[in-house]
This record gives C-alpha cells, sequence and structure tokens, in this order.
C-alpha cells in the first residue's frame, strides 16, 4: 500500500474520533457545569487543558465561559482541532483516499461533512447544544458503521482502525493526565 494511501486513511478516521471525543468531552463539561452552582469555570478550563488547547483558547479570550469555550471547540476553524475543522481534514483526507473506499464510506463521509458544516456554521445555543453533540456522535457512527459494514478487512482497513484507536489512546491519556 503506498505511504500517501495510508496516510490518509489514518489521518480521515483520527479525525473523524477527535470530533467525536470532543463532542462527549464538551457534553461531560456541560453537564458537570449544570449541576454546580459556582465552579463551572474550573471545569470548562479542564476541557480546555483536556483538549490541549489553551494557548489557542487564551490568545482569543480571558475567560472560561461556557458559550465561548463550547464555540471555540467546535466551530472556531482557527483551532485546528476544533470538530469544524476536524471533520474538514477528515472529508479532504477522504478525498485523497477516494479510490480506497467503498462508495458508501465516501458518502458517509461526505454527508458529514456537510451536515456538520450546515449545523456549526452559527453560534450554538446552549438549549440546542445536546442535539448538536449528538448529532456529531450519530454522523461519527455512521461513518464507523459505513466502514465496518462494507470495507474488506486487509490493510485498508487496519489503517483506518489504526487512525481511530490512536486517536482514542490519546484522548484518554489527555483525559487521565488532566483529572488526575
Amino acid at each position: 500500500m503506498l505511504g500517501k494511501t495510508a496516510g490518509g486513511l489514518y489521518w480521515m478516521f483520527r479525525s473523524l474520533e477527535r470530533a467525536e471525543n470532543t463532542a462527549r468531552l464538551i457534553e461531560a463539561g456541560f453537564r458537570i457545569a449544570l449541576t454546580r452552582s459556582t465552579g463551572a469555570e474550573a471545569e470548562w478550563k479542564s476541557i480546555i487543558a483536556t483538549s490541549d488547547a489553551q494557548g489557542a483558547y487564551e490568545a482569543k479570550y480571558q475567560t472560561y465561559e461556557s458559550e465561548s469555550v463550547v464555540n471555540f471547540l467546535l466551530q472556531d476553524t482557527d483551532y485546528q482541532s476544533s470538530v469544524l475543522s476536524v471533520i474538514k481534514s477528515a472529508r479532504d483526507n477522504a478525498r485523497l483516499v477516494r479510490t480506497a473506499l467503498t462508495t458508501e464510506v465516501w458518502t458517509s463521509v461526505n454527508e458529514t461533512w456537510m451536515v456538520l458544516t450546515e449545523l456549526l456554521k452559527n453560534p450554538i445555543p446552549q438549549t440546542e447544544l445536546p442535539s448538536v453533540l449528538s448529532t456529531i456522535r450519530q454522523q461519527s457512527a455512521v461513518v464507523r458503521g459505513a466502514l465496518h459494514g462494507t470495507m474488506l478487512r486487509n490493510d485498508i482497513y487496519d489503517f483506518c482502525r489504526l487512525g481511530t484507536f490512536v486517536e482514542r489512546m490519546d484522548s484518554t491519556a489527555r483525559i487521565i493526565d488532566v483529572k488526575y
């Protein structure tokens, strides 16, 4: 398998996993912040720290308010790990390796990009946040389902899974580092 194709597959699925992990992290922070009468800012600060985005966040914002953290992690195209940025990266990589993917996988990645680009074009009100995060997770599951349901179990599949699991491991390590 050519290195360019393997790298495209790896980064495509690593980006998709990062989008889902970010959505789950925001949801956890949102739920915890709702249960606290004080100290919600500390929870949002830990979400930014877990995302490894302190420098980029603090360059734009002075406080850790819910709306600014959520919009930064979901929509800020200047931040390369925002959901909008990683979904664009996943689609770009999918386009690069399109011949290695089944039609269903390509279609699901492209549809995910279109749905999330439309969904995240405006700031997200707190009342709609759970629905938006659910959509991000659902779209990620659609791509994963297309991968598992239509791809041969060969090197192409292995590089896709490798990207997913390396990102999952990285996210888990960052959570453990920040929380413990």
